[in-house]
């Protein structure tokens, strides 16, 4: 084994920044899955690959490691294809955001009066412990998740919002899609967490928000029939919020959607 004076300049800081960057973002998807040990694992068997490689030059161990990790880059593309779909179009939307400086001002006015209807239809449905999930769709389309339920296609109004989840309706279980100021569809199907951290008395509403909120970039909206208590779920976080506070929360996460 021998070692080499290397010298270290801007372009060797560029090229740390960038693996660590990668490592950072595979680490917060594999965290939002409930796989963040799996993160670890993967990081120590990078090191030892390394030092097998690079620095002790053992030629054949090191081949067998290059074998392992091109057929474990695949395996984890398999099993991580929708977080990492999830995370590509986020990625995209704010280059996209960036270079065509989204037009927000244009639809302020809607805007407002969107969150306005939802809001007063949350803090109706929290005085009269009615449950309720709604879920704001942002640059993802949620194309999939609209299918499984029943198509509305109707305007933004807090008495259809109540009416869609008063108790017994046909449409009161699932997820209500709201996007472009308009009702997509109710009744939708949404993913459950499998986070072993979300407490005990968050109920399958709760989990369903929060399983979106991981594979998206959705706000979820739930009103607790138990409680009565709103919580938001966005960027795999979940947390009640206080009725006066919903429309601030909901008005500063409002952008103007992608259509169908």
């Amino acid at each position: 084994m021998h070692f080499l004076a290397v010298s270290f300049g801007f372009k060797d800081l560029i090229d740390i920044l960038l693996v660590a960057t990668i490592l950072y973002e595979v680490y917060r998807l594999l965290r939002k899955s409930g796989a963040s040990n799996l993160f670890w694992g993967i990081l120590a068997f990078i090191v030892v690959w390394f030092l097998v490689s690079f620095v002790f030059d053992l030629d054949l161990t090191g081949a067998l490691f290059d074998r392992i990790i091109s057929v474990g880059a695949i395996a984890l593309i398999v099993i991580f294809q929708e977080e990492i779909r999830s995370f590509i179009n986020r990625l995209g939307a704010r280059f996209s955001s960036l270079a065509l400086f989204k037009r927000r001002n244009e639809d302020e006015t809607a805007s407002r009066q969107q969150v306005l209807e939802i809001t007063q239809a949350c803090r109706h449905m929290a005085s009269t412990k009615t449950g309720a999930l709604i879920v704001l769709p942002e640059a993802d389309d949620l194309k999939d998740i609209i299918e499984t339920g029943e198509r509305l296609d109707a305007i933004v109004s807090a008495r259809l919002i109540e009416n869609i989840f008063f108790k017994n309706t046909p449409l009161h279980d699932g997820a209500l899609i709201i996007r472009d100021g308009k009702l997509v569809a109710a009744a939708c199907i949404l993913p459950v967490s499998h986070n072993q951290s979300i407490p005990q008395h968050y109920g399958l509403r709760h989990r369903a928000a929060l399983g979106l909120a991981e594979k998206s970039d959705a706000t979820c909206i739930v009103v607790s029939e138990e409680t009565g208590h709103i919580s938001v779920a966005k960027n795999g976080t979940i947390r009640e919020v206080k009725e006066d506070d919903l429309f601030l929360v909901l008005h500063s996460t409002s952008t103007p959607a992608g259509t169908d």
